[in-house]
């Protein structure tokens, strides 16, 4: 099959405890479009979305400790207000960019007041505590002897903050979302081990894609990539670049 011409794009879900939400502070509206964001305003609302309980239910991270707390729920729970923003379309060389600008702007709107962040392109939660943790993370490990930079690291911290892994299929343990850092879904096959196995190979896997390209870590490794997956082109959650599937 030929790779795909769609471009991912970030779609980030706040929530509020009012209306204010739709208006957010000058400076951050100034990073949303520095960046080329944009504040969707055809699904944000003044008003409580009654699936937002269950949403963030099922998109909470359940890799990281604690990565939620009660004060989380709650806050979802009794939310007032949506606010959606959308990224531009990614191109591949240039999404970490994109998803570090992604964490920047999730980390001012929680500082404006926002009490709840998801990122919807993978159906990722994270509680404020970790949102922020992860922001800092991005921005320490941009830092090099040169300045700031694409580096390991921040592609590490981006690909945490937004995607979602391990999803359980029928045979395979599955992630979703590193196309929002340039690279392809790792899958693998249930009958390797646990799913806490197969989060590290994930993460081995990961690390030295955007370390030693894509091309060069399946060739060295001896994996294929398949363009197959169960997800449709117009599905936020599609991965252009494939899926490497590790067998048993």
């Amino acid at each position: 099959m030929q790779p795909s011409q769609v471009k991912p794009r970030h779609v980030l879900c706040f929530l509020g405890k009012d209306e204010s939400l739709l208006r957010p502070p000058k400076a951050v509206t100034n990073t949303i479009a520095d960046f080329n964001f944009e504040i969707d305003r055809t699904y944000s609302q003044a008003k409580p979305d009654p699936h937002m309980e269950r949403s963030f239910g099922v998109c909470w991270d359940r890799v990281f400790p604690k990565a939620w707390s009660a004060a989380d729920e709650a806050a979802v729970a009794g939310h007032k207000a949506v606010l959606y923003v959308l990224s531009p379309p990614l191109e591949q060389q240039k999404a970490v960019a994109y998803s570090a600008a992604a964490l920047r702007i999730v980390e001012e709107m929680i500082e404006a007041g926002a009490t709840a962040v998801k990122g919807e392109s993978a159906g990722v939660a994270h509680g404020l505590v970790r949102w922020r943790s992860l922001a800092e993370q991005a921005r320490s490990g941009a830092k090099t002897g040169q300045g700031l930079g694409m580096t390991l690291a921040l592609a590490k911290a981006c690909r945490l903050a937004f995607a979602k892994r391990p999803l359980g299929g029928d045979r395979y343990y599955e992630t979703v979302g590193y196309h929002l850092v340039g690279l392809p879904e790792v899958y693998v096959a249930k009958s390797r081990g646990n799913e806490w196995s197969a989060v590290m190979l994930m993460e081995e896997i990961a690390n030295a894609m955007a370390e030693h390209g894509i091309d060069a870590t399946l060739r060295d490794r001896k994996l294929a990539l398949s363009r197959e997956q169960d997800y449709a082109e117009d599905d936020f959650k599609f991965n252009p670049y494939g899926i490497v599937r590790i067998e048993a």
